[in-house]
């Protein structure tokens, strides 16, 4: 198996995911540049976070336009697992393949700090070694990060089973109204959604900054090792097929 770090200008987040992938959990791994207009040969592909073309207009405002994106698009199309991280899942947003919009965080402040999420479902290629309720200490680290949705799009995400991650107390009770519990005031405390086929996640905060106990949490580890886990299964399956 083979993942793939798009680089957009002003990614920051690139060499921290490169790093979880390669050194930390020992799966081949390479960049992708934003202008690539192709991901032949990979089979999960990461959109760290950052700062994409540096924020203007909106967050991932301009990043969603990037030639490696219709790439993206049609990979995840066809079933290949992509993931977005912070400013990956704005991009994810902008460009249509998570629904959604991010606003920004109430209080209008740049938040940098360690929070927990709970998995709210396991039934994906991204959080099959977890377990249903589990909390992770993940860091955050936005400005906009305030998930919002239309109504008929939050029931929908509720009754397909697409919201992933929820903010929590360290306990896993879920506040929407808590600020030390849910710190952007996202709708329904929301920290991360899939697509209906499940093969597309974005989260805010920072799994691959959770991947060593001396960054204080290794809960993101659950996240990549589930990718490769589902990747691992989807590959023998093909074999025996």
């Amino acid at each position: 198996m083979k993942f793939g770090v798009v680089q957009f200008p002003g990614s920051n987040c690139d060499d921290d995911a490169h790093h979880a992938i390669g050194a930390v959990i020992g799966q081949p791994v390479e960049f992708i540049w934003h202008q690539s207009e192709q991901v032949s040969g990979f089979d999960a592909i990461i959109l760290p976070g950052g700062f994409s073309y540096g924020d203007y207009l909106r967050t991932g405002a301009l990043a969603r336009f990037s030639p490696v994106m219709r790439a993206v698009d049609r990979f995840a199309r066809a079933g290949g697992l992509v993931l977005g991280i912070c400013n990956g899942f704005q991009i994810l947003l902008e460009a249509g393949l998570l629904p959604g919009a991010m606003m920004r965080n109430q209080g209008l402040r740049f938040l940098c700090r360690q929070v927990h999420v709970r998995v709210e479902n396991t039934d994906t290629p991204f959080t099959c070694r977890a377990r249903a309720g589990q909390v992770l200490q993940i860091p955050i680290a936005h400005m906009e990060g305030n998930y919002f949705c239309d109504a008929a799009t939050l029931s929908e995400l509720e009754r397909n089973g697409q919201i992933i991650f929820r903010y929590a107390t360290p306990e896993g009770r879920v506040d929407e109204r808590n600020r030390e519990a849910n710190p952007n005031g996202s709708l329904r405390a929301i920290a991360g959604i899939s697509n209906r086929e499940r093969n597309v996640v974005g989260l805010m905060p920072h799994p691959e900054r959770a991947v060593e106990l001396a960054l204080g949490s290794a809960d993101g580890l659950v996240i990549f090792r589930s990718m490769v886990e589902s990747l691992t299964r989807r590959g023998a399956e093909r074999v025996s097929a």
